[in-house]
């Protein structure tokens, strides 16, 4: 019999270390493969709710929000290209020269979820930004993305020309919030065992395994 399991995924679209986990969950998922079926769902975190419009230069982000010297920076970005790799995501940090405003993208996911394509989106939205060098506060990128990933495009302008969903998706950044989540990717499972951070494919497993009740 398939074990069932409902994992909450709070992330960011700017987060590197959401991209890797994300790689890296699917891979242990994909290991359980007939033991383990899992409903996904993605939640939002900003990491900067303060970006202004046209973004701003990543080094410079990160020095002042972090106290990151150049080198740091740049040594930061190889240690996370590796793990990428590693995990089967492929990071252009040469690319990711800007970080932007994500809220748009939170609100398209969360009427993607609506729709059922709210987990290829995301897969679009990582690999258009960290990959590819997109803006993802662009709303013709946005558009884009939203129409490669089985969404209706003329919809998606229709939300992104409005305020639609930006009440739900501070809702849920509050809600995650107020339970303790302060930095991401958070990994929920069943509403009640959570795993941080950009872990191994090993370490997905395991807790899989434990909280659905596979363990040997």
């Amino acid at each position: 019999m398939t074990a069932r399991i409902k994992i909450d995924f709070v992330s960011d679209v700017s987060c590197p270390w959401c991209a890797v986990g994300l790689s890296s969950l699917e891979l242990a998922l994909a290991r359980l493969d007939g033991q383990l079926q899992a409903e996904i769902h993605f939640q939002p975190f900003e990491l900067n709710p303060d970006m202004p419009p046209n973004g701003q230069d990543t080094v410079e982000r990160l020095s002042r929000k972090y106290g990151m010297t150049l080198e740091q920076v740049r040594r930061n970005g190889e240690i996370i290209t590796a793990r990428g790799r590693e995990v089967g995501f492929t990071f252009n940090m040469d690319k990711r020269t800007r970080t932007y405003n994500t809220l748009d993208a939170h609100r398209l996911l969360y009427w993607a979820d609506l729709e059922g394509h709210q987990r290829e989106l995301k897969h679009a939205l990582f690999k258009a930004y960290f990959t590819d060098g997109e803006d993802p506060s662009a709303h013709d990128v946005l558009i884009r993305l939203c129409s490669q990933s089985g969404l209706n495009a003329e919809r998606a302008r229709e939300i992104l020309d409005s305020d639609e969903y930006t009440a739900d998706v501070r809702e849920r950044e509050r809600f995650y919030m107020d339970h303790g989540v302060n930095s991401v990717p958070a990994i929920i499972m069943n509403d009640r065992h959570i795993i941080q951070g950009g872990q191994e494919p090993e370490a997905f497993e395991h807790a899989l395994r434990q909280v659905a009740g596979l363990m040997a």
